[in-house]
C-alpha cells in the first residue's frame, strides 16, 4: 500500500564531521588514543608507555628548572662547504628545517639548573633534518665540554639522532673524534657527564659522545644502534632477537645504566649528581 512506502525525506545522509588532529595513533601499540591524553601523559601513550618522540624546546622544559635556561652559541649555522645538492640544495634544506622546527641547527645548547644544581646542557631535535649531526653540532658540543670544564659542573647531553649528516660529508665525520675527545678531557679532570639516549639514537652520535657517559640513561622502548636492525638482518643473514636494539634489551646486555620514564627523568638526573658531582 501506498501510504508504507519510504519517502527520500526520511533519508537521513548527514555525515558527522570530527575535526582532524584530535587522536594520535601510537607507533607502538598501534592504539588509537586521545591526543589531549597524550599530551597530558608528557607525550607517553598511556596504553602501552611508548615514548613519542619530543622537539629540544619541550624537552628542556620537562627536564630543567622554569626559567633557569640560557641558551649559548645560539647564533652558529651551517654552511655549505661542499655545495651539496639532492633533490634540492643543502642551503634550501636547512632554510626548510629551520623553518619546519624553529631551530637554526639541531641542537640547543645552554647552562641551567635541574632540582637547583647547576649544569650545562645540550638537547638534539630529531625534527631538525632528523638531529643529524654536521659541522655546527659538533662545534656547540665541543664548546660548551669545554666550558664545562672551567666551571668543573655536570654536563647533561640527550641525543636523539639519525646520525652524521651525509650533506657535509668528511666534516661531519670529523665531528666524532673531536667531540669525543672534548668529552675524554671531563673524565681526566673528574668532570660528570651524563647522557640520555632518546628514540631513535643511531650512526655517529651513537658511536661517539653518546655512548661516552659516566652514566647512560635511555627513555622506555628507544631505538638504539650504530646501523639499523633491518642492515644488521641482511648483513648476517641471521633473524635478531624481539625488541633488538630497544633500550631494555641494551640494559640486559649492559650497554645502559638504566631506563627511565619520561616522568621521572629530571628526578632521577637531580639524584645522580647529588650522589657523583
Amino acid at each position: 500500500m501506498a501510504w508504507f512506502k519510504k519517502t527520500k525525506d526520511l533519508k537521513t545522509d548527514r555525515k558527522v564531521k570530527i575535526p582532524e588532529g584530535l587522536w594520535v595513533k601510537c607507533d607502538s601499540c598501534k592504539e588509537v588514543v586521545y591526543k589531549k591524553e597524550i599530551e597530558r601523559n608528557l607525550k607517553v601513550c598511556p596504553k602501552c608507555n611508548y615514548h613519542f618522540r619530543i622537539s629540544a624546546r619541550e624537552r628542556l622544559r620537562l627536564l630543567v628548572d622554569e626559567g633557569s635556561f640560557i641558551e649559548l652559541d645560539a647564533e652558529i649555522k651551517s654552511g655549505d662547504p661542499l655545495h651539496f645538492k639532492d633533490a634540492v640544495s643543502y642551503k634550501d634544506r636547512l632554510k626548510e628545517n629551520e623553518n619546519k622546527s624553529g631551530l637554526k641547527e639541531a641542537v640547543i645548547s645552554g647552562d641551567a639548573l635541574i632540582k637547583g644544581h647547576p649544569v650545562s646542557v645540550v638537547v638534539m631535535d630529531f625534527f631538525f633534518m632528523g638531529g643529524s649531526m654536521g659541522s655546527v653540532v659538533g662545534e656547540k658540543i665541543s664548546r660548551i665540554a669545554e666550558r664545562v670544564n672551567e666551571k668543573k659542573q655536570p654536563l647533561i647531553i640527550v641525543s636523539s639522532s639519525g646520525g652524521a649528516r651525509m650533506q657535509e660529508g668528511i666534516f661531519s665525520l670529523m665531528q666524532m673524534a673531536k667531540v669525543a675527545a672534548a668529552i675524554g678531557r671531563l673524565k681526566d679532570n673528574g668532570v660528570l657527564y651524563i647522557s640520555i639516549l632518546c628514540d631513535p639514537t643511531f650512526g655517529g652520535v651513537t658511536a661517539s659522545f653518546a655512548m661516552l657517559g659516566d652514566i647512560i640513561i635511555a627513555e622506555p622502548k628507544s631505538l638504539i644502534g650504530f646501523a639499523g636492525p633491518r642492515v644488521i638482518e641482511q648483513t648476517i643473514k641471521q633473524p635478531l632477537p624481539e625488541d633488538f636494539q630497544r633500550a631494555d634489551f641494551l640494559l640486559e646486555h649492559g650497554l645502559l645504566d638504566i631506563v627511565v620514564d619520561r616522568k621521572s627523568l629530571k628526578e632521577t638526573v637531580a639524584k645522580l649528581i647529588e650522589l657523583l658531582s
